[in-house]
């Protein structure tokens, strides 16, 4: 019972598992300011734009509730018990969840191109090809050693430096 107890700590507190927990914690409160950007900010902007529809009480009315329909709002028609269809909430779900999609590809497109640089950008070559039999060179060789052709990079940089 120890080992396992002992198993489950080295699990649990390995860094991969608290990387984990935080990332689901931060997504979780970024997801939050997301819904109220959603809906605090741009749903009151798209309903003045077509026409001042309040996109959380776009609703249709599948079966009325105990007092009869018209329902100024979602809240009203709940109330009385009415089966709705909340299209609005819907939409308000998607808009939200394409702004995290969003967020999350611009966080990973970037990453990934930290990633690309720091590969692409090596130190100092050490290596060279031959120009004649294309194998790989020491960068100071004067000789190719696979092919033994006289490398003209070397020999030039030689005479420069002679004189």
């Amino acid at each position: 019972m120890a080992k396992f107890f002992h198993e489950f700590r080295e699990f649990a507190v390995k860094g991969n598992v608290i990387d984990m927990a935080v990332g689901i914690i931060i997504g979780g409160a970024f997801t939050l300011i997301v819904q109220s950007l959603v809906r605090d900010v741009m749903n009151p902007l798209i309903g003045l734009l077509v026409g001042g529809i309040d996109f959380s009480n776009l609703f249709v009315v599948l079966r009325e509730g105990v007092a009869e329909a018209p329902y100024a709002t979602l809240a009203e028609a709940q109330a009385a018990g009415a089966v709705t269809l909340n299209v609005g909430l819907f939409i308000n779900a998607v808009v939200s969840f394409s702004i995290v999609a969003f967020v999350v590809f611009l966080l990973v497109r970037t990453i990934n191109r930290l990633k690309r640089e720091e590969a692409v950008a090596p130190a100092d070559p050490t290596e060279k090809p031959c120009p004649y039999c294309f194998m790989v060179v020491p960068i100071k060789a004067v000789r190719c050693g696979h092919c033994t052709s006289e490398l003209q990079a070397a020999v030039q940089e030689k005479s420069v430096e002679s004189v």
